[in-house]
C-alpha cells in the first residue's frame, strides 16, 4: 500500500508529496475545494496546516484524503 511520507502545502492549493516508494509528486487540490467536506481548505492559512498522519495528508477537523487518490491523480516530479 502506498503511503505519504511528507507533504508541503503550496499557496496555489497544490500539495508536494513524497511517497513510500520515494517518488515525489504534485497533487492539485483545487478541483476538490467546492466539495462540502473540503470547503474549509479554501482558506489558504488553513490549507497550509496540511500534515502527514497514518500515511496520508490530514488537516485539523478530521479532514483527510486517501493516499491512493493522492498518488493516482498526482503528477510525478523530477528528483
Amino acid at each position: 500500500m502506498i503511503r505519504v511520507f511528507t507533504v508541503v502545502a503550496e499557496s496555489d492549493f497544490h500539495l508536494i508529496l513524497r511517497f513510500s516508494n520515494d517518488e515525489k509528486r504534485r497533487f492539485d487540490m483545487r478541483p476538490y475545494l467546492d466539495m462540502t467536506f473540503f470547503q474549509p481548505l479554501k482558506n489558504p492559512g488553513f490549507f497550509g496546516l496540511a500534515s502527514v498522519n497514518y500515511g496520508t495528508v490530514v488537516w485539523p477537523g478530521e479532514i483527510d484524503i486517501a493516499p491512493e487518490t493522492l498518488y493516482e491523480l498526482s503528477v510525478r516530479l523530477p528528483g
